[in-house]
Formats: structure tokens, sequence, C-alpha cells
């Protein structure tokens, strides 16, 4: 088994990052207007993840030079209430699903929000995805009836929401 981390995103990863949003999402049915890989901040991550109460993060193979296989991050949800974030572009190249890194780099993620004073989290998602739906459920996200915040991911057909 590989030697997995999960650590900070950096500005030279944004190349990389960018590749495995773009990558990842068509294989879910996920491509074009009205999804996250269509975010004017795909292709400079990290300088949208330095703003306040943001943060990213990437799940690396250690034993191959650190290629990024993975990541996902939260930020405040936009035109949410400021007791909200989103967990946002939680992705994983095939390799590294199943082996419970999707679950790490969630508690990160929640561990961040929670630390940045964050009352709830939200997240969108396709009803395609339905590994990445249970992980979801499993660590108490409730679904929605609807989207919340302005996301512009009118793309996405379900919702969830956990209180921190």
């Amino acid at each position: 088994m590989a030697d997995y981390g999960i650590r900070p995103l950096r500005k030279e990863d944004n190349v990389a990052v960018a590749a495995l949003i773009r990558k990842v999402m068509p294989e879910f049915g996920c491509g074009g207007v009205g999804f996250a890989s269509q975010d004017a901040e795909v292709d400079d991550m990290h300088a949208s993840y330095l703003q306040p109460r943001s943060a990213y993060f990437v799940i690396t193979n250690l034993q191959t030079s650190e290629k990024i296989l993975g990541g996902g991050g939260i930020a405040p949800l936009a035109e949410g209430d400021g007791l909200t974030c989103e967990l946002r572009k939680m992705y994983f190249y095939p390799e590294l699903r199943g082996q419970g890194m999707g679950q790490k780099l969630m508690d990160r993620c929640l561990e961040t929000a929670h630390r940045e004073g964050f009352r709830f989290c939200y997240l969108e998602t396709m009803h395609a995805m339905v590994q990445a739906r249970a992980l979801y459920v499993r660590n108490g996200f409730e679904p929605l009836t609807g989207p919340r915040g302005a996301t512009g991911h009118f793309g996405c057909d379900s919702w969830f929401l956990k209180s921190l």
C-alpha cells in the first residue's frame, strides 16, 4: 500500500490540481457550465484559498515525489450567512478511491471549518457520485431539498448540510 500524506495546497500545485478536477469531473458526467470544473478559481486554486477562513488540502503519494492524487477544501459559502462554509472541490483519482483517504481529508476539512468558527458545512454534489454521497452521510451530512448560497453550480443535483 502506498504511503499517502495530506498537506496544504502550494502555489506550485495549481497545474496538478486543475488537471485533477478537470479529469475527474467528466467521469461522473459533470463537464461544462454549471459545474466546479468551470470555476475561475480552478486555474489558481492557491490564490483562491489564501482568502480568510479558507483552506485547501492535497493528498499526495509520498513514494512518487508527492504526486497529487486528490484534494478538497473549505471556504465561506458564497452569499451565505457567515456561519456556513462549503466543502469544495473534493476529488480523487481512481487509484486513491476506496483507501480511506476520503475520510481523512474530510476530517481535516471539518476540523479546519470548526477552528475557523463555522457552525455549518454545506456541500453540493451529483447523485452519480455514489461513494462520495455515502461518505457525506456517514459523516452526518443531511440531504437538503435544494441549493444554498450562490455557488453557480446549477448542474449539481444533490445538496447536503452538517452541523459542526
